[in-house]
C-alpha cells in the first residue's frame, strides 16, 4: 500500500482540488517523504506565488539586516521621501508585518495592460517594458494608506511590492538578481524568477490559468473595469501584477519544485542553529516572533504562524515554539515546526481549476494532520 501522504495527493487530483501536486516533508533535516501526483516529477518547477514574499523578500531583509545595511526601523522617508506611506512614519518592519496601513491589493495591470497591448508580443523590445515597469513602480509608491500603520495586520500585497523596491533600492539590484546571489546560492535553491521578456520556454510547467488578465478572484469581481483577454503562455506568473513587472516582484514572481520549498524550511531551522548563511541566529529569533504590537496579529516579519482556521491543520506549531510558514494563492505552502523540527512543503497549481476553486483549503490542514500522524509526531516536540 502506496504512503498515506501519497494516497492525500492522488486523492486530491482525482477529487479535483488541483491538477498537479508535489509536496516533501523532512524530520530533523532527513527526508520523510517525497511524492507527486499529476504529469508531473520531483522537478518540476511550480509557481510559487506569495512564497515569494519570504524565500525571496524576507529572507533578502534578513540578509541585508545581518550585513547592517537596513533594518526593521528603516523609514520609508529614508528611501522613497514624499510618497504616503513615508509621510505616515512607515517603516520596514509595518511592512513585513502587513501593518502598514496600507491596502491589500490593487490591479494596477488593469491600467497598463489595455493601454500597451503590445506586451503581449514576445517581439516588444525590452525598453518598452522597463517603461511599464517604472510607470507601475511610480503607481505603487504613491498608494495612500487607508488606516492608520500599526494598528491592525491586513495581509497587503502592495506592502510587499514597495519592500521588494525599498529592497532593490538599499541592496543595488534587481530582486532576480539578488535572491540569486544572495539566498538562492547560499542556500542551494534552484528556484528562480521567470522573466516575461527572456522568454524562457515554459512547456511541461503546471498551467495556473489560460488566460491574461487572469479572472478575479473571489471578492474582485468588481475591483477593475473588464477588457479583452488574452491567451497566457505556458510559465508565465500567474499574478497580474507581477507580469506587468516582468514577472519579478516583492510579492510574487519565484518558481521552483516543492523539494526547495522544504529546502528553504530547513534553512529556517539551520539559521536558527546558528548557519548564518544569512543572517545571524538571533535575527532569526527576532524576525520569527509574532508581532507584539499589533494584538492578535498572526503575523511576524515577511512569515506567518498558524491561526484558526490553520492551513497547517490542528498539530503543527500547537507545540512551544510553534510553527512559521506561509501559503501562496496558486496552491502552494510552506510550515515549519520549530519545536518538531518538521518542514512541510507543498506545491499545487490548484488555480488551473479556476480561481473559486477552493478545495485546498480542506485538504491542506487534512495533509498536514497526516503527515504528524505519520512520524507519531502528534504528542510531543522532536
Amino acid at each position: 500500500m502506496s504512503h498515506p501522504l501519497q494516497q492525500l495527493l492522488d486523492a486530491g487530483v482525482q477529487d479535483g482540488a488541483f491538477p498537479a501536486a508535489q509536496a516533501v516533508v523532512l524530520h530533523r533535516g532527513a527526508q520523510a517523504f517525497s511524492g507527486t501526483a499529476g504529469p508531473v516529477d520531483d522537478q518540476t518547477p511550480f509557481d510559487l506565488a506569495s512564497l515569494t514574499k519570504v524565500m525571496c523578500t524576507t529572507a533578502l531583509f534578513l540578509r541585508g539586516w545581518g550585513q547592517g545595511r537596513v533594518g526593521p526601523s528603516t523609514p520609508l522617508s529614508r528611501l522613497f521621501p514624499g510618497t504616503p506611506a513615508a509621510e505616515a512614519g512607515v517603516t520596514l518592519a509595518d511592512l513585513l508585518y502587513h501593518r502598514s496601513g496600507l491596502p491589500a491589493w490593487l490591479p494596477y495591470f488593469a491600467r497598463v495592460m489595455p493601454a500597451v497591448p503590445e506586451l503581449f508580443d514576445p517581439a516588444t523590445p525590452r525598453a518598452t517594458w522597463e517603461e511599464v515597469h517604472a510607470e507601475v513602480r511610480k503607481a505603487v509608491l504613491a498608494c495612500g494608506l487607508r488606516r492608520p500603520r500599526s494598528i491592525e495586520a491586513v495581509y497587503s500585497d502592495v506592502g510587499f511590492l514597495q519592500l521588494g523596491f525599498a529592497l532593490e533600492q538599499v541592496l543595488g539590484a534587481p530582486l532576480d538578481v539578488l535572491f540569486a546571489e544572495h539566498v538562492a546560492a547560499p542556500l542551494g535553491l534552484t528556484s528562480t524568477f521567470r522573466r516575461i521578456t527572456a522568454q524562457a520556454p515554459g512547456d511541461g510547467l503546471p498551467q495556473t490559468g489560460s488566460t491574461r488578465p487572469r479572472e478575479p478572484a473571489p471578492g474582485q469581481e468588481t475591483m477593475w473595469t473588464p477588457f479583452p483577454v488574452r491567451p497566457s503562455r505556458p510559465g508565465e506568473v500567474d499574478d497580474d501584477n507581477a507580469w506587468v513587472l516582468d514577472g519579478v516582484a516583492g510579492h510574487a514572481g519565484l518558481f521552483g519544485p516543492a523539494e526547495d520549498v522544504a529546502r528553504f524550511g530547513q534553512a529556517v531551522l539551520d539559521e536558527l542553529a546558528g548557519a548564518g548563511r544569512l543572517a545571524p541566529a538571533p535575527l532569526w529569533r527576532l524576525a520569527l516572533a509574532p508581532d507584539a504590537q499589533v494584538p492578535g496579529s498572526s503575523r511576524a516579519l515577511g512569515f506567518d504562524t498558524p491561526a484558526p482556521p490553520a492551513s497547517a491543520g490542528t498539530h503543527v506549531g500547537n507545540l512551544p515554539p510553534g510553527a512559521v510558514g506561509h501559503t501562496g494563492f496558486t496552491g502552494v505552502s510552506l510550515w515549519v515546526d520549530l519545536g518538531r523540527q518538521l518542514v512541510v512543503a507543498l506545491t499545487t497549481n490548484r488555480t488551473a481549476h479556476g480561481r473559486g476553486n477552493l478545495a485546498l483549503r480542506d485538504f491542506r490542514p487534512r495533509f498536514h494532520d497526516a503527515a504528524v500522524r505519520a512520524l507519531s509526531l502528534e504528542g510531543s516536540p522532536a
